[in-house]
């Protein structure tokens, strides 16, 4: 598989609004989101679909998203943080987390939001507040 954009942000190649990070996974704010507050859950193994990944693997995926997922609950405005892994736009798997009220918020062929980086730093910063 040829290294995608994931795979340079968790190079550190090229920069992020990081949320969270461990051996196997980087979370980070999506920079062009549906929704304020959206992040990506990017595995560090190099995979195009979540299906290529071992069970072991999946099964620490929703771990480590889980209190990503707690903590941005309590900082935005949502009735739930909306999970889905679609995995067209870049060939490495990821996950989105988004905070919804209607499933019509997770809808991706809506014109994504476009932060300016001081509201991504904002963002980030509430986030890793209720981060435990």
């Amino acid at each position: 598989m040829a290294s995608s954009v994931f795979s340079k942000i968790i190079k550190g190649d090229i920069p992020c609004f990081k949320i969270a990070e461990s051996d196997l996974f980087l979370a980070f704010l999506d920079i062009e989101p549906l929704r304020k507050g959206h992040v990506l859950v990017v595995p560090k193994q190099e995979v195009d679909k979540f299906y290529d990944a071992d069970e072991a693997y999946l099964q620490n995926w929703l771990s480590f998203a889980k209190p990503i997922a707690l903590a941005m609950e309590q900082c935005f405005d949502c009735k739930r943080i909306g999970m889905s892994i679609i995995g067209i736009e870049v060939p490495h798997a990821h996950m989105h987390l988004v905070p919804i009220s209607t499933a019509n918020d997770l809808n991706f062929t809506q014109k994504p939001t476009a932060p300016t980086m001081l509201e991504l730093e904002e963002i980030q910063k509430l986030i890793l507040s209720k981060l435990r």
